[in-house]
Formats: C-alpha cells, structure tokens, sequence
C-alpha cells in the first residue's frame, strides 16, 4: 500500500487528489508543521529537506508533488492522469514544468520573503515584483484556457491538479484571477475526488 507523508490544504492535496482520481489504496500519514514535525526523524528518514508531500511505495520514496502526481498516473494507467500519447504527454510535461516554475515560483518566492523566512532575511519589497511574474505568466495560461477546457487536450490530467490547485493558492493569497481563470478553477476543483482528497486529510488531522 502506497503511504503518504503529508499536510492537510498544502502540497499534498495535489497528491491525495491524484490517488483519489486513480482509486489506490494509500495511507496518510500527518506532518504537523507547527509541532515541528517536519524536522522529526519520521519525515527525515524520507526526505532529509523536511517538505511534503513525499510518497513511499515499498522500498521506492519520492518527493515533489508534481513528479508524484506522475508516478501515481503511470501506476494507475486507468486513471488516465497521464496521457500515454507521444505528443499530449509532451503537452502534459510542459504544462507540469509551466506551473511549478513560471506560475508557482513566484507565490512562493513571495510567502518566503514576507512571512515565512526568519526576520532579518524578508525582503517585503518583493511582492510586487512577484505579482507581476504571476499575473504574465497567467496571462499565458488564460490564452491557452480560452481555447481549451482541460491543459491538455480533451482529458482531465494531474496537470488540472497542479494548475487549479495554484490557482487557489493565488486567490487565498489575494491576487484576483479573470473570468477564463476562476471558471477553469472552479470547473475543475468540483471534481468528487478532491472533496474525498480533503476528507481524508482532515480526518488524519
């Protein structure tokens, strides 16, 4: 059985999410940040950068949420979260690599330098500049989503799950996102197999 290292609302949802859609069995184990437990030997063990989320199938772990999502749709080939076609599997790594670089470095960047880093290394003069990475490179995807209505072609991938997971993130942040984006979001978010992902999590909670 598949186990998961994990917080609830972080992450980690993008993997829940994932093994929800693909119907595994999987345990969630809970990583309390604010009792410290990601520096605990129970996540170090696994993944000495102490972050979530971080899978373990057997004697094979991985981290990082998005090479994660992949592993589970390669595993579960019926699940379709991976396309198996040359091309939109192509398709879906970029779009995977678009989202983790060009649309979520830059809240990312942002919480770190205003909130979570220790005092004296905050930058707060940084926001602006990452509201304007975040907002040309979502000028990108809402050209691409005017046109499109999953990342790639017309199948729902992990590639919605890693992009309307971010997209929420933005909007908790309070960057307001345009018509094409919010719809995309929400549209895709109302899946069963998110509100199950946050279930169980919260039920580990």
């Amino acid at each position: 059985m598949l186990q998961i290292y994990g917080s609830a609302n972080t992450r980690s949802t993008r993997v829940t999410w994932a093994l929800e859609e693909a119907g595994a069995d999987y345990t969630f184990t809970k990583i309390d940040f604010s009792k410290g437990e990601n520096q605990s030997p129970k996540l170090l063990s696994v993944n000495p950068n102490g972050k979530v989320p971080v899978l373990k199938d057997g004697d094979f772990i991985l981290a990082e949420s998005a090479a994660i999502c992949t592993y589970i749709g390669e595993k579960f080939p019926a699940s379709q979260l991976v396309p198996t076609n040359p091309q939109d599997r192509a398709s879906y790594l970029q779009w995977c690599f678009f989202v983790m670089s060009e649309l979520e470095t830059p809240l990312w960047i942002k919480l770190k330098y205003t909130t979570l880093f220790p005092e004296a290394r905050r930058v707060p003069a940084v926001a602006d500049t990452t509201l304007w990475e975040f907002e040309r490179a979502a000028a990108i995807l809402s050209q691409h989503l005017q046109h499109h209505e999953y990342m790639v072609g017309e199948q729902f991938s992990a590639a919605d799950i890693l992009m309307s997971l971010t997209l929420g993130w933005a909007q908790k942040s309070g960057i307001t996102l345009n018509a094409t984006l919010e719809n995309y979001a929400k549209h895709i978010t109302a899946r069963p197999a998110l509100t199950k992902a946050r279930a169980r999590e919260a039920a580990a909670a």
